[in-house]
């Protein structure tokens, strides 16, 4: 089997990844960064986006699993402490995953013919410089609503306890297939009305937004984020590809949930 490990740089990231990478040596495996089948994030959930993102052009490829060296994650299986346990777990590899679904996001813009296309594993968001955004929103190629605040966000199921969740999305279990938005400071009175609450659309349907006003905007997807340009619609829609974590031990969502937003301690 051919790994890789993915790390940040933090000190004490940077000893367990040491340590990881001698043991897997004298375990027999192979390190390789190009074409590894799986990759070993070490860190927290951004190293792990950053790693997706890094291996995003192989996703079908490749297994991740996370080794967390700080508070517990939603995308991390294993404890900075629990090195021989993963160890024993990918010599006792049997090739079995989990799956979860990727947003794909496809960009035209108002000053070129050229389109982008993105895949993002936890959310992608829409917001105008310096005032109110007006955008139309539709659902599978109807108009839905046409929003006015801040901007929206649309995320996935394992990416709905991240941003999404801070304005005021739902929280939904990872092995769904949806997407999801939310309003991001929508403004809402007798003049202007929108639905102000989050929208989460079934696996087959798309959402667009079309802005109104030909300005700029800021476009992100996970950590990463564009220059402001003037943009004519952003389509979104499940990818047909899907990332996959190797199934070393059970995943607790809820449980994961509990223990970060209401404080229950993780046994």
């Amino acid at each position: 089997m051919k790994v890789t490990i993915f790390a940040n740089a933090s000190a004490k990231t940077k000893k367990v990844a040491g340590e990881l990478h001698t043991k897997l040596l004298a375990a027999g495996f192979e390190i390789d960064d190009e074409h590894p089948d799986i990759v070993l994030s070490v860190g927290g959930d951004g190293t792990l986006l950053a790693a997706f993102h890094h291996y995003s052009h192989m996703v079908d490829q490749v297994r991740f699993v996370g080794v967390h060296t700080g508070h517990l994650g939603f995308y991390t299986d294993w404890r900075d402490y629990e090195i021989d346990q993963l160890i024993t777990g990918l010599l006792e590899d049997n090739g079995q995953s989990v799956t979860y679904p990727l947003l794909a996001v496809d960009i035209t813009y108002a000053d070129t013919d050229a389109t982008d296309h993105y895949l993002a594993l936890n959310e992608s968001t829409l917001k105008k410089l310096g005032s109110t955004m007006v955008a139309d929103v539709y659902i599978q190629d109807e108009l839905f609503e046409r929003f006015r605040g801040d901007g929206l966000c649309v995320s996935t199921p394992t990416g709905s306890t991240a941003y999404n969740k801070s304005v005021g999305g739902a929280v939904i279990h990872p092995r769904l297939d949806a997407l999801q938005m939310a309003e991001i400071a929508s403004i809402n009175n007798r003049v202007f009305r929108t639905l102000g609450s989050p929208v989460i659309v079934a696996p087959y349907e798309t959402i667009t937004i079309r802005p109104q006003q030909k300005s700029h905007f800021i476009f992100t997807a996970d950590q990463m984020d564009t220059q402001p340009r003037p943009i004519e619609q952003i389509r979104y829609s499940i990818a047909n590809r899907r990332i996959a974590f190797a199934q070393h031990r059970h995943n607790r969502f809820w449980k994961r949930v509990g223990t970060s937003f209401i404080g229950l301690d993780e046994q």
